[in-house]
């Protein structure tokens, strides 16, 4: 009687419970696989589409060059091929000045927080510096996050934190972002 209890038991209520969790295991196994052979797969395209991109530009700006000239009549090509050089110089200056202001605000989060004594500083310095390159919320979208990860270590530092965010936001802000731009 109790070898058939222990059977029914085990028929009847172990062996589906183990299915179900062998199906959703395999399942959420299978998913991850899946997205890491695509995320891969996307990576090397984008590395191959890149570098055939970097390696055809110049024939690219000829080609656009001439599709400019024959479209345009010589002064106003000329005049829109020099607005598109200084585009081009403004843009590109602004995205490597937001880059090194960036960088400038990670490091100095990182001589802060390591000053000031903070749990996971190398790790909120580098929040801190990423999301400063967003303008005007990346700040708050990187202190944010960092400031509630040090708030799960110590209160007090956390507040701590906040204000020296705060100051470091506006030096940035106030001086450094604006001679660097």
């Amino acid at each position: 009687e109790y070898y058939n209890n222990a059977v029914d038991t085990l028929t009847g209520t172990i062996l589906p419970k183990v299915q179900e969790m062998a199906a959703a295991l395999t399942g959420g196994i299978w998913t991850g696989i899946r997205s890491v052979v695509n995320f891969a797969v996307d990576l090397i395209v984008g590395i191959i589409i890149s570098i055939y991109l970097l390696a055809m530009k110049e024939k690219s700006l000829a080609r656009c060059c001439k599709v400019i000239y024959a479209t345009f009549r010589k002064e106003t090509a000329e005049l829109l091929l020099t607005g598109l050089h200084n585009m081009n110089q403004v843009f590109s200056g602004f995205v490597r000045g937001k880059l090194l202001d960036s960088l400038i605000m990670g490091i100095l989060c990182f001589i802060g927080c390591s000053i000031l004594n903070m749990p996971y500083t190398p790790l909120v310095s580098v929040v801190v510096g990423v999301t400063n390159v967003i303008p005007f919320f990346g700040p708050f979208l990187g202190a944010i996050p960092s400031a509630f990860l040090i708030l799960l270590v110590d209160p007090l530092k956390c507040l701590y934190f906040i204000l020296f965010i705060i100051l470091l936001q506006q030096l940035d802000g106030d001086v450094i972002g604006p001679k660097i731009l």
